[in-house]
């Protein structure tokens, strides 16, 4: 049983990475590929963390996912404020 886990957990994380890879062009695209790996990785662990270990670990991971994201939406605010677009060939770090 775990090993069908393993697979779908190989399958989503490759799905988010080529995701990640092949939509660099907007800076939302990428943060939402970011964020499914984030929540493929807390599915891994949730499933061997039931079967092994206790599951207080996993409000520590959530806690950091959910940091991440805001993060990267307040940086995808800031950006659309001061470029008017996501785009990252719009924005260079030597403007600011």
């Amino acid at each position: 049983m775990l090993l069908f886990y393993d697979y779908l957990f190989y399958l989503l994380i490759f799905s988010g990475l080529w995701s990640f890879i092949s939509k660099r062009k907007h800076l939302l695209s990428t943060l939402l590929s970011l964020e499914f790996i984030v929540l493929s990785l807390f599915f891994y662990v949730f499933f061997i963390f039931v079967f092994y270990f206790e599951l207080y670990f996993l409000m520590y991971f959530l806690t950091f996912g959910v940091c991440e994201g805001a993060l990267g939406l307040g940086i995808l605010v800031s950006m659309i404020r001061s470029h008017g677009n996501d785009y990252f060939t719009s924005f260079n770090m030597l403007q600011c």
